[in-house]
């Protein structure tokens, strides 16, 4: 895959990821009130469609992730949408390294918790059968995969990587 077609992705997940921020991810921390109703229905629908309770009825753990999504990724995401729909904006790896290894190792007790918690069925019921956690952890996946593929970007593009050949030839 070529390097554009990588920063084109990139850009797509950090400019889509705003509004999935502050319209769906931010209602598991703010007051019900700040949001309208359609957005309401439209989470419930999701943790209903989808079986995520965490959502609805988040762990204190889950909170605090999304708490770190507020405060920390969010002023980054419009940041990093630039710099990639820009391309070869090199000042961009070591924020995107940080961004990409923090969400990643947030993502890894999100997709076990999905896979091996014995979720109640009330209030909110969660995945039972192995489809239905499978069927979850694909709506999850994304956030961890395109993560790695970033992080794989900065650290191997010799585009990102300031020790790139033309740079150590220099030396010699």
């Amino acid at each position: 895959m070529s390097l554009r077609v990588l920063e084109i992705i990139f850009f797509f997940y950090f400019a889509s990821h705003i509004p999935i921020t502050l319209f769906i991810d931010l209602q598991a921390l703010l007051p019900e009130h700040v949001y309208p109703q359609p957005l309401r229905d439209l989470l419930r629908w999701y943790a209903e469609d989808f079986r995520d309770p965490m959502v609805l009825d988040p762990p204190h753990w889950f909170k605090s992730f999304i708490l770190c999504e507020a405060l920390v990724q969010m002023p980054f995401f419009p940041i990093a949408a630039y710099a990639f729909l820009k391309g070869g904006c090199k000042w961009i790896r070591t924020p995107a390294i940080v961004y990409s290894t923090h969400v990643a190792t947030t993502l890894v007790p999100i997709l076990a918790h999905i896979l091996f918690y014995d979720f109640p069925m009330k209030p909110y019921p969660g995945p039972q059968t192995m489809h239905e956690r499978l069927w979850l952890v694909s709506i999850y996946a994304p956030y961890l995969l395109i993560p790695v593929m970033l992080l794989l970007t900065m650290l191997m593009s010799s585009t990102y990587n300031s020790t790139s050949r033309s740079a150590k030839s220099k030396k010699h």
